[in-house]
């Protein structure tokens, strides 16, 4: 389904993005809580990217992109449509560089996102939240800009640099069993898998999903990209769809996605606020919730858990009324 002139990334290309990118970035620690794995019946190891620049993974990706582009390209700035952690990433990414950033928003995002983007310097264009509208402004302004466009998970080099985070769990805690990441556009669970899989063949990768949002999960049950539909959820960085470069990627290397419910996402969410102290947003919740909803995967077992993120409105959390 990857068009063929699409590379395919594989451990050694996320070997190479780790040593572009490392001064760069945070190397973020691995926590663990003997309360919630005493409730949870099993040894977790949370690779905590809430602590990441920008509070989540995809600093990145979004670094791993800017730095690859050559200089006649960087001059003329980047472009990407987000509606939070990537326009975040790549504004802050190119200021880094010295170069614009031109961030096409859906006016309905969060304000947390809204003010974090215009704090790192992107140069914001909202438009109306359907996928027509990104596309169509984004467009619009390469156009006028000769930007590049760095997609927030279509990208090779983007999701080579995701994979940056599972390298540095398996450095920092090398005895999983297994290590699971959130899914929406699939560009964080492809760099997981590959770098998981080229590395330990036996580990076990899965992908958790919101089940009202669960297009990864249906698209590759049935072996064909669903679109993200009009999708419902807490978990607002899983709203989109699977890519055919990520969808290829997931299906040779992940063992399965597990769906959770609203529920779930916020239990997890909170349980990780009250028992470890720290603050996770609701996709990075999602693994947490897929842990508790099947017990018996995890019973055991050493589990690693991508803690994708920590960027959330606090006047809007799930549990209050």
């Amino acid at each position: 389904m990857v068009n063929a002139n699409q590379a395919i990334p594989n451990i050694t290309d996320i070997e190479k993005a780790y040593s572009l990118i490392e001064k760069h970035i945070h190397r973020t620690p691995v926590l663990t809580s003997r309360s919630i794995n005493s409730i949870l019946g099993c040894s977790i190891f949370f690779k905590c990217e809430n602590f990441q620049s920008v509070g989540a993974f995809k600093f990145r990706g979004a670094t791993h992109a800017i730095l690859r582009l050559e200089p006649q390209e960087a001059e003329r700035g980047v472009i990407t449509h987000s509606s939070g952690n990537h326009a975040a990433a790549l504004a802050l990414a190119a200021s880094q560089r010295g170069i614009p950033a031109y961030i096409v928003m859906p006016e309905n995002a969060p304000e947390i996102k809204k003010k974090a983007v215009a704090g790192y310097g992107g140069i914001i264009t909202f438009c109306l939240p359907t996928q027509t509208d990104r596309e169509q402004t984004m467009l619009r302004i390469k156009d006028e800009t000769g930007a590049a466009f760095i997609h927030p998970y279509d990208n090779f080099n983007v999701i080579c640099g995701q994979g940056t985070a599972s390298l540095e769990l398996l450095q920092q805690e090398p005895n999983l069993d297994v290590v699971i990441a959130p899914v929406g556009g699939g560009g964080l669970l492809s760099g997981t898998s590959t770098y998981v899989k080229g590395k330990h063949q036996h580990v076990k990768v899965l992908g958790a999903e919101p089940k009202n949002a669960d297009d990864a999960y249906r698209s590759l049950r049935d072996h064909t990209i669903y679109p993200s539909e009009k999708p419902q959820t807490i978990a607002d960085g899983l709203l989109t769809s699977l890519s055919p470069l990520t969808y290829s990627i997931i299906n040779k290397y992940c063992d399965g996605i597990l769906t959770v419910s609203e529920q779930s996402i916020a239990d997890a969410m909170r349980m990780v606020w009250e028992r470890m102290k720290i603050i996770i947003e609701p996709s990075a919740a999602v693994p947490v919730a897929a842990i508790m909803e099947n017990p018996a995967t995890f019973q055991g077992k050493r589990v690693g858990v991508i803690i994708s993120g920590g960027n959330v409105d606090l006047s809007h959390l799930p549990w209050q009324g």
